[in-house]
């Protein structure tokens, strides 16, 4: 081959790899061959994350108007339910931002009868499908009774209201743990569950030691 020649063909070749070069780059322009991402979070998981952080943020609320003069052992309960309900605060808020949603539910406990639901499990006994309430969640009044008692009432009031809080807590984890098939968020309900059932059971001792007949 002429040295024209072999120039001529070096050239072509050039070409052609510099015309393949740009069309790859400029596929995406006119052709959307990505394929969808998968959701980070269902609207099941979506929905009980952000109502259980509801949830937890009401029972800081009920510590943070507890009477500093309160018993040494309901004042290190108090503690311990802050430090673990904050942390799972921080888990929750995370899920929501990493999956682009609003850490406050338009349609509170709507996800407990999502259409998912009925492929899953049967309303239960104590969990009505029809009621949109957060279970546990203390009254205004009851709030505003909390943070003016003072002394044995206080340690009563906190660990009753606390306790029903709690067991409302449990209510709604157990009940994201039916509709679940695995996953991170099933695994921090059942957490959610032991841990509060424990806590329960302790305010339960607390409240006999006091005398409170409930």
């Amino acid at each position: 081959m002429s040295t024209r020649r072999w120039i001529t063909a070096t050239g072509l070749a050039g070409v052609a790899v510099l015309l393949l070069a740009i069309g790859a780059a400029a596929r995406p322009l006119f052709v959307d061959d990505r394929t969808p991402a998968e959701p980070v979070l269902t609207s099941i998981e979506i929905g009980f994350a952000q109502d259980m952080l509801a949830h937890h943020s009401q029972a800081l609320v009920m510590i943070s108007r507890l009477d500093p003069g309160v018993e040494p052992a309901v004042t290190a309960l108090a503690r311990r339910i802050d430090t673990v309900q904050r942390g799972e605060i921080g888990q929750l808020t995370g899920w929501l931002r990493l999956a682009g949603q609003p850490t406050v539910n338009p349609r509170p406990m709507s996800w407990m009868h999502h259409p998912e639901t009925h492929q899953h499990t049967e309303p239960s006994a104590d969990v009505s499908v029809h009621d949109t309430r957060m279970p546990g969640m203390a009254t205004q009044q009851e709030l505003d009774a909390l943070a003016a008692a003072r002394g044995h009432d206080a340690n009563v009031l906190f660990l009753r209201l606390m306790q029903r809080h709690h067991y409302g807590g449990i209510q709604m984890a157990q009940t994201v743990d039916r509709l679940l098939d695995g996953g991170i968020v099933e695994q921090t309900a059942r957490d959610m569950m032991s841990s509060q059932g424990q806590e329960a059971g302790l305010m339960g001792v607390l409240l006999d030691s006091l005398n409170d007949p409930r």
